[in-house]
């Protein structure tokens, strides 16, 4: 049996995230991905079963990073202004610094693969957001909504000004547009006043 070369792998996974970021899931052929990577088809089969296989593993992958990414410096029992701001701040910063993984992430929410692919997340990071959102509705920090129109509320608008910066521009006819911490500032301020319960 042929051992296993981390390069290769590595290597595997890196084209076909950027064959499916750029050509959507029905575009990543083993075929084309082993002429990318520059192994034999025979190879790819080594370190996954089949397509389905590298699509999952792929994204257990770079959820890792990125759920390490959005915990570091958050505490779920933080206030929820203080715990919100520091999960906008470390979304951002990996998201522009890792643009293709943001695309594949999305990619991944709207297919058919999601709800297997959610089901192998890391249940650590699932367990401190749900902690977090809790402690906020208990202390009357957030309205109890549904988990749609919190996620909706709550990152949505993050992740448009992300795309506005990735793209460098936002509205036809408004010139260049760059996040900077004044805007997060001011979106995020609208947010946790949308958030906040009626007093």
């Amino acid at each position: 049996m042929r051992g296993r070369d981390p390069r290769k792998e590595k290597a595997i996974c890196n084209h076909a995230l950027a064959m499916i970021v750029k050509h959507g899931f029905d575009g990543l052929s083993m075929q084309k991905l082993a002429r990318a990577a520059k192994v034999s088809p025979a190879t790819i089969y080594i370190y996954f079963r089949d397509r389905e296989d590298l699509i999952l593993k792929l994204y257990a992958d770079v959820s890792r990073r990125l759920f390490a990414a959005t915990l570091e410096n958050f505490d779920p029992k933080m206030p929820f202004a203080e715990g919100l701001r520091v999960q906008w701040i470390n979304r951002a910063r990996y998201f522009m610094k890792h643009p293709q993984e943001m695309h594949f992430m999305e990619q991944i929410r709207f297919s058919p693969l999601h709800d297997q692919a959610w089901k192998a997340t890391d249940c650590k990071f699932n367990e401190a957001m749900r902690t977090f959102f809790c402690n906020a509705i208990e202390q009357k920090q957030m309205v109890k909504i549904p988990v749609e129109v919190l996620w909706s509320l709550a990152f949505a608008p993050l992740y448009q000004l992300v795309k506005f910066h990735m793209h460098g521009k936002g509205f036809p006819g408004n010139g260049p547009f760059t996040l900077d911490d004044k805007t997060l500032q001011l979106t995020l301020d609208l947010v946790l006043k949308a958030l906040k319960p009626v007093s």
